[in-house]
């Protein structure tokens, strides 16, 4: 069964610090670029950041450059998300993907609320 399970998530104050974990199983992880969606109520789902295969090459929404950092464990099979200066227009619903040609897996989804 693959999934990727989540955690992380919460409540902070703007200008706070979360970071996300997605632990991978089920497939082959190493193998898979990496990515963090998110989506706000009323709003498309957008790409936040993604990582490819073995971590050497990175890309970032404009919006969160400089201030979300995307990495991975492949020994864990883990992808991290550090979120810093967190932003009220950063609440959202974030979701980890894996992505390995036609073939894509999505976890369950994390709220991530930023809020005084």
């Amino acid at each position: 069964e693959v999934q990727l399970v989540e955690s992380g998530g919460g409540l902070v104050q703007p200008g706070g610090s979360l970071r996300l974990s997605c632990a991978a199983s089920g497939f082959t992880f190493s193998s898979y670029a990496m990515s963090w969606y998110r989506q706000a109520p009323g709003k498309e789902r957008e790409l936040v950041a993604r990582i490819i295969n073995a971590g050497g090459g990175t890309n970032y929404a404009d919006s969160v450059k400089g201030r979300f950092t995307i990495s991975r464990d492949n020994a864990k099979n883990t992808v991290y998300l550090q979120m810093n200066s967190l932003k009220p227009e950063d609440t959202a619903v974030y979701y980890c993907n894996a992505k390995k040609y036609w073939t894509e897996f999505w976890g369950q989804g994390t709220q991530v609320s930023v809020s005084s």
